[in-house]
């Protein structure tokens, strides 16, 4: 799939937790560490998400904010 989008992260789905509306996907991109993705339930059931599942996160953002105490 061709996309304008240059920050894609691969990983793998650890876990899916749906809700009645949003899923949140957790996929583990290298050792211990994790990303987090709120989707919509419907979106994971048109993409047939399954844990064990190889993934591409892509991440489309304007700004990222770092904060320290």
């Amino acid at each position: 799939m061709a996309i304008s989008a240059r920050n894609k992260i691969e990983g793998v789905v650890t876990k899916i937790e749906k809700g009645a509306v949003a899923s949140t996907v957790k996929i583990e991109i290298s050792g211990s560490t994790n990303l987090t993705s709120m989707i919509t339930k419907e979106a994971v059931e048109e993409l047939n998400l399954k844990e064990g599942d190889k993934v591409e996160a892509v991440i489309k953002a304007t700004e990222i904010m770092i904060s320290k105490e």
